[in-house]
């Protein structure tokens, strides 16, 4: 049975990450910021029909929830945690098979940038309930789209781009912009 575990919060005060006792996806992660955008997910759907709901952010062993500013968490924890205990995981859309892009179709850079943030930003990022997606690379402007708690954090908006695109800069090139997507 599928059990919440833990509760953390994040950065950003209007979300939760709710760490679960089983793995829901083995290398994903999705996202989806209104009811419409779930409607194929019967996971991250059941959760947005609590009064409330924002957005969903699940990956691994973790769901983040943000909520509406003027909603408190103690309409949305209980039925949460009820929804979960209650939810059959063989009905989570199976995972996407990943095709390995070869060589000259990833610029060396690109692969560079995604190890380093594999390695030092993403874990981080998970730890506080989010992640962070790479839209692609013009050049030296790299395309980023921040998930989970990250996605509406302010200081993910901001402090957090500038020192992504500060480290990245020191360790893989001093011409890198970083920019939302």
């Amino acid at each position: 049975m599928l059990r919440v575990q833990d509760v953390d919060l994040t950065p950003n005060p209007q979300a939760l990450k709710f760490i679960l006792n089983e793995r829901l996806l083995n290398r994903e992660s999705r996202h989806f910021k209104s009811k419409e955008n779930a409607e194929n997910d019967p996971l991250a759907k059941g959760i947005f029909a609590i009064d409330g709901v924002e957005s969903v952010f699940y990956m691994d062993k973790f769901i983040t929830v943000e909520k509406n500013p003027a909603t408190d968490w103690g309409k949305i924890q209980k039925p949460f945690i009820e929804f979960i205990q209650s939810f059959d995981t063989s009905l989570i859309p199976a995972e996407q098979e990943i095709e390995k892009p070869n060589e000259q179709e990833e610029s060396a850079l690109l692969e560079q940038i995604n190890s380093f943030l594999d390695q030092r930003v993403r874990p981080a990022l998970a730890g506080d309930g989010g992640g962070l997606e790479v839209l692609g690379i013009d050049g030296y402007t790299l395309m980023i789209r921040y998930q989970g708690a990250c996605g509406s954090c302010p200081s993910a908006i901001s402090g957090t781009l500038n020192a992504i695109e500060n480290l990245l800069r020191r360790e893989i090139h001093p011409a890198i912009e970083v920019i939302p997507g």
